[in-house]
């Protein structure tokens, strides 16, 4: 066992693959081999197995069990005392795939699509540590290396949990992008029905977006390769089956039941501590949702990632005597970090051009947006 094993990631090039690839090289200095039908110039799966000490496995849900039987077959033994990984949604099948080999056997699943950004920071990893020893403290190392808050779990509470997390998630909103979808010719498509948005709504159109804008196969597999969803899909058409029922009842009795079981009981479930922290989140959003809707702002591309950039970019602002109202980073898909400054209403427009230009001449930054 070495801290700086040589690593082999079956699917290199999938979107994690290649993301698995660069943070490994980058941030830890990790000599990467990589194997991708897609990719004709990658290594071969006999030289992952003859050199990777740490072998990642990167590939659709669907193909994973499968796909990593076959690598014990042909490993033959050589894994033993190695290392084998996933980074899928699914857990308990990969896992147990991995169990019939003889290597050290650790299930990973980030919660987010590989983001823009070099680590996991911010995000949720799910470490499920079904056989590990002599690899503890490598496998420490990496997810100290991710910066992601790690939650261990074994496999099978994993998959439970999803098909709420995920599975039920991506449902809802898939549901409701077909409800959209039926109703277009009558109101018209989303662009028609966001200016009457609620903060709710916006929110929601935003996820169903962000699910439609992905990979279709991770979807599909989250909702049919996990065993859970269906008992949990059931129990949420149960759920609207009520209301619907209710609604078709119309009169007190039903208006009654309506409050007690889907608004009272489940507030009662959930308590006030969890009810409080919620509802702060949801305004905090809103607040930002606000905030990214002012017209009075610019975007600044800081070049130089170092301490003291932003602290030079306010001082301009302060020079021309310009108040800010919000300060907002984001990164755009090649990586690069954006600050988007808003500023309070009546703020004098000459000023503000002048802080741009200011920003501009002096390379402090790049002006993007004004």
């Amino acid at each position: 066992m070495s801290l700086t094993p040589v690593v082999g990631i079956v699917g290199s090039d999938g979107a994690y693959g290649r993301w698995l690839r660069r943070f490994l090289e980058q941030r830890l200095g990790l000599e990467v081999i990589g194997h991708d039908p897609a990719d004709a110039a990658s290594d071969s799966p006999e030289t992952l197995l003859d050199r990777a000490e740490v072998l990642i496995f990167s590939a659709p849900i669907r193909h994973t069990p499968a796909l990593i039987a076959d690598y014990a077959a042909r490993s033959a033994g050589r894994e033993a005392g190695r290392l084998w990984l996933d980074v899928t949604s699914v857990k308990s099948a990969p896992v147990e795939a991995m169990l019939a080999s003889q290597a050290e056997v650790v299930g990973l699943h980030p919660m987010t699509a590989p983001p823009k950004a070099p680590t996991l920071k911010g995000r949720v990893m799910v470490v499920c540590e079904a056989r590990l020893s002599q690899w503890q403290p490598f496998v420490q190392q990496l997810c100290d290396a991710l910066e992601a808050e790690c939650v261990r779990a074994t496999p099978d509470h994993h998959d439970q949990v999803m098909a709420l997390v995920q599975a039920m998630v991506h449902a809802t909103h898939l549901a409701q992008a077909g409800v959209l979808r039926e109703y277009a010719p009558i109101l018209g498509a989303l662009p028609a029905l966001m200016p009457y948005r609620s903060a709710s709504f916006e929110l929601d159109t935003a996820i169903i977006a962000r699910i439609l804008s992905l990979n279709p196969a991770i979807y599909e597999d989250i909702q049919f390769g996990n065993p859970h969803v269906a008992p949990m899909l059931d129990r949420l058409l149960a759920q609207l089956q009520q209301l619907r029922a209710q609604l078709e009842q119309g009169d007190d009795a039903a208006r009654a039941a309506f409050r007690q079981q889907l608004l009272l009981d489940n507030r009662d479930s959930l308590g006030t501590g969890v009810l409080a922290d919620g509802n702060y989140t949801f305004e905090r959003v809103g607040y930002l949702l606000a905030d990214l809707t002012e017209r009075n702002a610019i975007s600044v591309h800081l070049p130089e990632d170092r301490p003291g950039s932003l602290r030079e970019l306010l001082h301009v602002f302060e020079r021309h005597r310009v108040s800010l109202a919000s300060i907002h980073s984001s990164r755009t898909p090649a990586g690069e970090v954006h600050f988007r400054v808003g500023f309070v209403a009546g703020s004098d427009a000459l000023a503000l051009q002048a802080a741009a230009i200011e920003i501009d001449a002096s390379g402090i930054g790049r002006v993007l947006v004004r």
